[in-house]
């Protein structure tokens, strides 16, 4: 029988109220704003005005529930970014949107790489760390593999203000990780690089515009596909799992939410 666990994360309008003034540029990619229609009111008043009954000639005088989602962006909550939202060339051809993304190449074989050990607040995970968290696993990575990092991210919500100051990548980390196969590089944390304020910060200091995004920017090297906000990795094991990311079918976006399933054979 196989097992499903669900590596996302909800997206709730709540969390937007949380967010640090330094981020407020990251609230579309925590949650929509959400107007919740109930059948008893405002989901009746919409079947009154469509079909030009009466409320009391609906069912229990009750309409329909509906639900309107807005200020929602294609990187909201665990989502898939294709490989336009890193440049419009990756290795010197026209990005793929996600639209042009077959399903099969978002359900591979998973390995989740335990880097709590060395993951440091706003710092990039060195790629030491990254080969040994895979040596831990007691296998190695294969074509078309999807490499989850474990962060230690799951210990926090939008409420502690440690889920903004997460461990991300370099690009120098994500290269080495395409290099050996993988297509697939997820997270727990909020993104995949470095926190904004702190590539800022080191932008401002050195000059160097390298600083800034080159965990994704790494792409451009090498095709694959960045999960960000993933969730419960801890009910993983390290190998043996098949994982499939299922996008919203937008087209020609540069990502999408998607729905993270794990599928366990026990």
């Amino acid at each position: 029988m196989t097992k499903l666990v669900d590596l996302s994360r909800t997206l709730d309008p709540a969390n937007r109220e949380l967010v640090p003034e330094a981020y407020k540029a990251l609230e579309t990619v925590l949650a929509p704003k959400i107007d919740y229609l109930h059948p008893s009111d405002r989901g009746r008043d919409r079947m009154v005005d469509i079909f030009g009954c009466e409320g009391h000639e609906l069912p229990n005088g009750e309409g329909w529930g509906e639900d309107w989602l807005t200020e929602m962006n294609t990187h909201c909550g665990t989502h898939v970014d294709a490989p336009l939202h890193s440049g419009s060339l990756i290795e010197g051809k026209q990005a793929r949107t996600i639209s042009d993304i077959d399903l099969s190449e978002l359900y591979r074989p998973g390995m989740v790489l335990d880097v709590r050990e060395w993951a440091k607040p706003g710092e990039a995970l060195p790629v030491e760390a990254l080969e040994k968290a895979i040596a831990a696993t007691g296998r190695e990575v294969q074509q078309g593999d999807a490499l989850l990092l474990r962060t230690g991210q799951e210990r926090y919500t939008p409420a502690d203000a440690e889920f903004f100051n997460y461990p991300g990548m370099s690009g120098d980390g994500t290269r080495y990780l395409t290099g050996l196969g993988a297509t697939i590089l997820g997270t727990d944390a909020l993104a995949w690089d470095r926190p904004f304020p702190v590539m800022k910060a080191a932008y401002e200091a050195t000059g160097d515009p390298k600083e800034l995004w080159d965990g994704h920017f790494a792409i451009a090297d090498k095709e694959a596909f960045i999960i960000q906000q993933l969730d419960n990795l801890a009910a993983l094991p390290t190998t043996g799992f098949t994982v499939g990311f299922f996008p919203i079918k937008l087209p020609k976006t540069s990502a999408s939410p998607c729905r993270v399933v794990a599928f366990l054979d026990n």
